[in-house]
């Protein structure tokens, strides 16, 4: 069978989605996102999108490329993808993916659409500028469906200007179905056997706060003598190299006046699935101290409550949602003392660490990949199944929405 087949029957049947997205080996958590949705649910065709120098070699299901600061390739993948028997797109939207101003090019992509789409936001913050809320409005006008990923996202996509709530679906963010392993037991496989592993992840940049948890290691090893802070992620890819050059030496300057740098680690590499998982599975601390707190989604804080990690978090709309009742503590943003209360107390109480983890892991069963996924299929063959309507229109496209966005348009909320 030719892949981008399913041998899932929708209806009777046989579906093609396209996933037009960033992709492995691209070190980016949408790309990660995108193979494993793609993964989970089967054969698939892949649009890659990428920068100039990161353009694989990607793997044989990828299948067309967009180069992300050429506009007419947006048209050029768009009208390829109507005439090659794809059923429906799956499109991830974060801003920083798409070219053009504020990712203002996944506009020339969807109006160029007659198939079908569902668009995935993993970018939805409650702070959207006038151009943002305007490239969100007609992407939601124009989708067969809005999936958000928190019901803080939920509430700010509810709330611009037109958009039906009918065609917004929730769908957690995806992690792997890890077991609940304790830390004790994972930390000889990473050689932190004997030490109090305090972890943080992701793509570094400017905003991650990492800073905040430095300030707050004198503190803590004052209270926590094995105390160990693992930072794993290599630098954001599309990230300037001066300012990626001033931010790591930034961050070693610190560690070097704080005193305490042999009880900090930097792996500056992204790390595969499973280095991650051990890496989870280790710490007994996972702490997300991003200064971003508008963000509605945070994969990080997902990843590690799928491993059952106790989390302490920057306050933004998503730890709040997920760690709610007893699941984390929630932190101010650059706020080092109330990383190191916080730890400190963790740390110091092993049933605390053990029952906050637990709850956070009970609380990420719908998260795991293979229920993720059955939802996104269920939306998939709902939004197929409409563009195959009598009347032939597609709901790719809304005419009745002609181009919302524009430059000069002012903020389209409600």
């Amino acid at each position: 069978m030719r892949a981008g087949r399913w041998t899932r029957d929708w209806s009777g049947i046989i579906s093609r989605i396209a996933f037009v997205s960033t992709y492995p080996p691209r070190p980016c958590g949408v790309a990660a996102f995108t193979y494993d949705l793609a993964t989970t649910l089967g054969e698939r065709e892949i649009v890659a999108l990428h920068t100039p120098g990161e353009h694989g070699p990607y793997a044989a299901e990828v299948r067309h490329q967009i180069r992300r600061d050429v506009q007419e390739n947006y048209h050029f993948v768009a009208r390829q993808l109507n005439t090659n028997g794809v059923n429906v797109v799956s499109v991830q939207y974060d801003q920083e993916i798409w070219g053009g101003g504020q990712g203002a090019y996944i506009l020339d992509f969807v109006r160029d659409l007659t198939v079908p789409f569902v668009v995935t936001l993993h970018r939805a913050d409650r702070d959207l500028t006038a151009e943002q809320a305007a490239i969100l409005t007609e992407l939601a006008h124009r989708a067969g469906a809005v999936v958000v990923m928190s019901r803080a996202a939920q509430a700010v996509v509810s709330g611009l200007r037109g958009v039906d709530p009918a065609r917004i679906e929730l769908v957690p963010y995806g992690v792997p179905a890890l077991p609940l392993l304790s830390s004790v037991a994972a930390k000889p496989r990473m050689g932190m056997q004997g030490k109090s592993l305090i972890l943080t992840f992701g793509l570094m940049e400017p905003g991650k706060g990492i800073e905040s948890v430095v300030q707050a290691m004198p503190a803590i090893l004052r209270q926590h003598p094995s105390a160990h802070y693992v930072v794993v992620g290599a630098p954001r890819p599309d990230l300037d190299e001066i300012d990626r050059q001033a931010h790591e030496s930034e961050l070693a300057s610190l560690v070097a006046r704080s005193g305490v740098g042999t009880h900090i680690e930097r792996i500056p590499r992204y790390v595969g699935r499973t280095e991650l998982a051990k890496w989870l599975q280790a710490a007994d601390l996972f702490v997300a101290p991003s200064t971003r707190i508008e963000r509605t989604v945070t994969g990080t804080v997902a990843f590690a409550m799928g491993a059952g990690k106790a989390i302490v978090a920057t306050r933004s709309p998503y730890a709040a949602e997920q760690l709610a009742d007893g699941c984390g503590r929630l932190v101010a943003p650059d706020a080092p003392e109330e990383i190191a209360a916080a730890a400190i107390e963790i740390l110091a109480n092993q049933d605390l660490r053990a029952e906050m983890g637990r709850r956070a892991y009970e609380r990420s069963r719908p998260m795991v990949w293979w229920k993720v996924a059955a939802e996104y299929r269920r939306i998939f063959e709902r939004v197929a199944d409409a563009g195959r309507s009598p009347s032939g229109r597609s709901v790719g496209r809304t005419p009745a929405h002609p181009r919302v966005f524009s430059q000069t348009s002012g903020p389209l909320v409600a």
